[in-house]
């Protein structure tokens, strides 16, 4: 399948809404906890059980997205997101069987296994096209897509649990409930593959009177993988997301504990609309934060992620469970800085190997997120269970939980400073990445 290609006029606002109805759908992740009560109440499941989808579904997401970033990159924007389509709405589908069925390993393996590689391919679908369209702001174009990840929760959050209330929170109602977003969101995300261009090879060179999008070194991406700078990119990811996804994860159970024992105890609800804040935060860092690094740059934005990152879960520790806005406020800021290290990191990468394999590169970095979804939530559940059975309570159940956090962010901020430009023995000649666009775009009769 050959790439389309703009025709002449095309304007490239129309290439972040295409992005967007990918990422909005498969956003829907971060609502996984919606169906987690009710598949526990059906059929009879743990808690540990009824999370087993999501997890699988983020380490599919960072496995698919560096196995398959070449592949994106080959094919283009419009194959990503048309297998994007297929897989994930597929996975709602299996998994609606299963329910129907009571099947739990079909659940496992629709949304866990087929729906986490439309993740990770719809994930990494639209990034290397937004930056060649965007060649002189790539941090805020690569931040409204991906804002859009972040932000899929609030519409699916709400949408699920009415749903559930709707057919019901059986295994039928819930069977329902999965064929619905199977079908709404492959209806959704094919608005995205009809409206995604490639820019001509003629545009690559000046968009809208933009520096050129081919500018600076060109690195592949079995290249990159061979650098320093990608290994230490690799950490930053990791630990700037295990930070927030330690908050993340554990968020409405936090707060209540923090504030248990105070005059002014947190309620479920309140709780419910903590999380739907975290959930604000964490989109609108995806695209306020990587907006700012087009002006500050990517290493001095991720030393605010990191540094002050880091004093946020300090003043969680040392006076969190005083002052509820300020608890509130910090975990706000550390959620703001989880989407925005997201965000950001592909327009780190186009500066440091450019964008010749930047969507491939961007896959294989992302196996640092698979890695951090995994050892986040076992850090603060791990240590908040050994200290509940220690007979400590309160905040003290995430103190070392949050200096450990601390500690990993302070690492994060070390290997962003030691991040430097590319040595050119790793660049390509740069006609090549001309040349090859351009066979890219032609016709497959051609």
């Amino acid at each position: 399948m050959s790439p389309p290609v703009a025709p002449a006029g095309w304007s490239r606002w129309l290439v972040p809404p295409a992005a967007l109805s990918v990422h909005l759908s498969i956003g829907q992740a971060y609502a996984w906890s919606v169906f987690k009560p009710p598949l526990e109440s059906a059929l009879g499941l743990s808690g540990t059980q009824s999370a087993l989808p999501f997890q699988l579904a983020i380490v599919m997401l960072g496995l698919s997205a560096a196995f398959g970033g070449t592949l994106v990159e080959r094919n283009g924007p419009r194959w990503a997101m048309t297998v994007a389509l297929i897989c994930f709405s597929s996975g709602f589908l299996i998994s609606a069987v299963g329910a129907a069925t009571e099947q739990y390993w079909l659940i496992v393996l629709g949304y866990g296994f087929v729906g986490g590689i439309g993740l990770g391919i719809g994930y990494i679908s639209p990034v290397s096209t937004l930056i060649k369209w965007f060649p002189d702001r790539p941090g805020m174009a690569t931040g409204i897509a991906i804002m859009g990840f972040g932000g899929g929760a609030l519409i699916a959050s709400p949408w699920s649990a009415q749903m559930l209330e709707s057919f019901g929170s059986d295994h039928s109602g819930i069977a329902l409930a999965f064929l619905v977003h199977g079908l709404a969101y492959a209806v959704f995300m094919s608005l995205g593959v009809l409206l995604v261009r490639v820019p001509r090879a003629d545009e690559r060179k000046s968009t809208e009177g933009a520096p050129s999008a081919v500018q600076g070194p060109q690195v592949s991406a079995n290249s990159a993988v061979r650098t320093p700078q990608f290994w230490c990119l690799w950490v930053v990811l990791c630990m700037n997301v295990t930070a927030g996804i330690g908050i993340l994860e554990k968020a409405a159970p936090m707060i209540t504990d923090f504030f248990k024992d105070t005059s002014t105890p947190v309620s479920v609800s309140a709780a419910a609309g903590f999380v739907a804040l975290l959930s604000a935060a964490n989109m609108a860092g995806r695209i306020g934060w990587s907006s700012t690094s087009d002006l500050i740059g990517r290493k001095n934005i991720y030393r605010v992620y990191l540094g002050v990152g880091a004093v946020m879960y300090a003043l969680i520790a040392l006076f969190g469970d005083s002052s509820k806005p300020l608890f509130v406020l910090c975990a706000l800021v550390i959620l703001s800085f989880y989407g925005g290290g997201f965000a950001t990191v592909p327009a780190y990468l186009k500066d440091l190997f450019g964008t010749y394999q930047v969507g491939a590169i961007h896959g294989r970095l992302l196996t640092a997120w698979s890695t951090a979804g995994v050892l986040g939530p076992l850090i603060v559940n791990w240590i908040a269970d050994r200290q509940e059975g220690a007979g400590k309570h309160g905040s003290a159940l995430y103190t070392l939980s949050f200096v450990i956090m601390i500690g990993l962010l302070v690492v994060g901020f070390v290997g962003n400073e030691l991040v430097r430009p590319v040595h050119t023995r790793h660049h390509i000649p740069a006609p090549r990445e001309e040349t090859v666009d351009v066979e890219r775009q032609q016709p497959e009769s051609a």
